[in-house]
C-alpha cells in the first residue's frame, strides 16, 4: 500500500512543480506589467484600471501557486525553538505532528470555505466595481486551488515522512538555522 501512496505524493509533487512555474512566470509579468503601467502613466499620461488589477491576480497567483512549492521543498517557516535541537528522526515526528494537527485542518476549511466564494463569483461572472476592471472569477480561483494544493502537498509531505520512518523513502532532515 505504502509505495502506491509513494507514487501518489511523487504525482502531487509533479503538479506543484508544473503550477510553481506557472507562479514563477506570474512574478515576471507582474514585475514587466508593473514596469509598464508605470511608464504608460507617468510618461504618456494615460491609465487603466485592468493594469492595475492584473498585477494583483497575478500577485494572488504567485502566493497561492507558490506556497505548495515551498512546502514540497521544506523550505516553510517553522517555529525553531525545539526543531533546530532535534536529531536522527525527531524533526520528521515534529513535521508529522504540525502537518496532520494543523496543516491539513486549516487547508481543509480554507478550501472549503473559498469554494464557494469562487464559484459565486463564477456563476453571476462578478466584474470589478472599478472601470476597466476585470471579472473576478479567475482570482477567486486561485484561493480554492491554492489551498488544495497546499492540502495535497501535505498529504504528500505526511507520506514522505511515513515512508522515511519506515525505510521505504529516504529524506534530507538535515535542518539549517534561518541567518538573521
Amino acid at each position: 500500500m505504502l509505495p502506491l501512496l509513494i507514487r501518489f505524493a511523487r504525482a502531487v509533487d509533479w503538479t506543484t512543480r508544473q503550477l510553481g512555474k506557472l507562479a514563477s512566470w506570474a512574478v515576471l509579468l507582474a514585475a514587466l506589467i508593473s514596469a509598464g503601467n508605470a511608464f504608460i502613466r507617468y510618461g504618456l499620461d494615460m491609465s487603466s484600471n485592468a493594469w492595475l488589477e492584473i498585477q494583483w491576480y497575478l500577485f494572488a497567483a504567485t502566493v497561492m501557486l507558490g506556497a505548495p512549492v515551498v512546502l514540497s521543498l521544506n523550505e516553510h517557516v517553522r517555529v525553531d525553538i525545539i526543531y533546530g535541537k532535534l536529531k536522527r528522526n525527531g524533526p520528521v515526528y515534529v513535521d508529522l505532528f504540525g502537518l496532520v494537527f494543523f496543516l491539513l485542518p486549516v487547508m481543509g476549511l480554507m478550501f472549503w470555505l473559498t469554494w464557494p466564494f469562487f464559484w459565486g463569483m463564477y456563476q453571476t461572472g462578478e466584474v470589478s466595481g472599478s472601470i476597466g476592471g476585470l471579472i473576478r472569477w479567475p482570482a477567486a480561483l486561485l484561493l480554492p486551488l491554492g489551498f488544495g494544493m497546499m492540502f495535497l502537498q501535505g498529504v504528500a509531505e505526511i507520506i514522505k515522512r511515513v515512508a522515511h520512518l519506515t525505510g521505504l523513502h529516504t529524506m534530507d532532515t538535515q535542518y539549517e538555522k534561518p541567518l538573521q
